[in-house]
């Protein structure tokens, strides 16, 4: 167990408003953990826990998790306030999980890597798409080569609403997509580009389409919106040897894979010798099991504060999001100018 750990995690949570109750029912059920106390600002939201769970303490002052008898809190407000509280919880021992985006700023992000490290506590992001077992599947067959060179991925992420006030839509949609992409493909991009609209609130994009080019002549477009008639959640990664497609909507067929490809004959000596030759093959469809992504990434928490381990979706995982979208959000400002990515700051632990 981490030194300073109890037998059970007591774990606080800042913020129970939209996602927080998520995470307050699943710590609530992981076996070794335990919710004592949340803190939200709003008095209606914290009604509403204390009739959900009447064992546990409510408060609008944050700092009251800051006690030695929580060993862990959860940070599940709005990105803006994310660096303040996270920062303070680490500074009084805290390990911590940070909802997504870890931060505004990706010099705050390294900074919270850094104090973490400092302190000897975890720091996790809620990446909680990299808990998804069909996710988890998709990293599984691009890595074992089963679908051959990475050619491209499209990445759609769309609905009508929630519209925020304190972010585009890039910065809400966008770090699901990006996360998947990094921890799929196992590199980060050379560059990004990114162009969009607003059209609801003035000077807030709702709709974004945005280009990352990775080495190996890869490259991914993730097209986010929040003023679309259809909700989306669809990544297509095409190989040479196969394609996949998966699509978090769908309640069973979350992941299809396709036999299906193009071959260019090697050698022809005139342009009209030129063919193309396609394969269509059969259409698989894996069996996933059936596990909400957000306990296991709970229990993933629980088990790295036991063990001392790095958590999957660590902080530097959260610092790398954030780098791509500080770089995003330059582009989409810039009229979709390419942004590289190489002069930016990197953090490796």
């Amino acid at each position: 167990m981490h030194p300073g750990t109890s037998s059970t995690i007591n774990v606080g949570v800042i913020g129970c408003g939209y996602w927080g109750p998520n995470l307050i029912r699943n710590f609530h059920e992981i076996p070794g953990a335990r919710v004592p106390v949340v803190a939200d600002l709003r008095e209606d939201r914290l009604a509403h826990i204390k009739t959900m769970y009447p064992e546990v303490a409510i408060t609008s002052d944050y700092r009251e998790l800051l006690s030695p008898s929580v060993d862990a809190v959860i940070v599940a407000t709005g990105v803006s306030s994310h660096y303040e509280l996270a920062r303070a919880c680490l500074l009084h021992g805290k390990h911590v999980l940070v909802e997504k985006p870890l931060t505004t700023r990706s010099r705050e992000a390294a900074e919270l890597v850094e104090l973490a490290e400092r302190q000897s506590r975890i720091l996790m992001v809620g990446h909680t798409f990299e808990y998804n077992p069909a996710v988890e599947l998709l990293r599984d067959l691009v890595q074992s080569g089963e679908i051959g060179d990475v050619y491209y991925v499209n990445a759609s992420r769309l609905n009508l609403g929630i519209f925020q006030k304190d972010i585009n839509v890039v910065w809400d949609l966008a770090p699901h997509d990006i996360s998947i992409l990094l921890y799929v493909l196992g590199r980060q991009p050379m560059s990004v580009s990114a162009r969009g609209s607003h059209f609801v609130q003035p000077g807030i994009h709702d709709v974004a389409y945005l280009t990352l080019h990775f080495p190996d002549h890869i490259f991914a477009h993730v097209h986010v919106s929040w003023l679309d008639p259809c909700k989306m959640r669809r990544i297509t990664v095409v190989g040479s040897k196969k394609m996949v497609v998966y699509d978090d909507v769908e309640s069973l067929e979350k992941i299809r894979i396709y036999d299906k490809g193009v071959n260019v004959l090697p050698h022809t000596d005139t342009f009209g010798d030129f063919q193309l030759s396609y394969r269509y093959g059969d259409i698989s469809v894996p069996y996933i099991p059936l596990t909400e992504p957000l306990k296991i990434e709970c229990t993933h928490f629980v088990e790295c504060i036991r063990e001392g381990k790095r958590p999957r979706s660590d902080g530097v995982a959260g610092f790398n999001v954030v780098r791509i979208l500080e770089v995003a959000e330059k582009s989409l400002l810039n009229g979709g100018m390419a942004e590289l990515l190489n002069g930016h700051a990197r953090v490796e632990l």
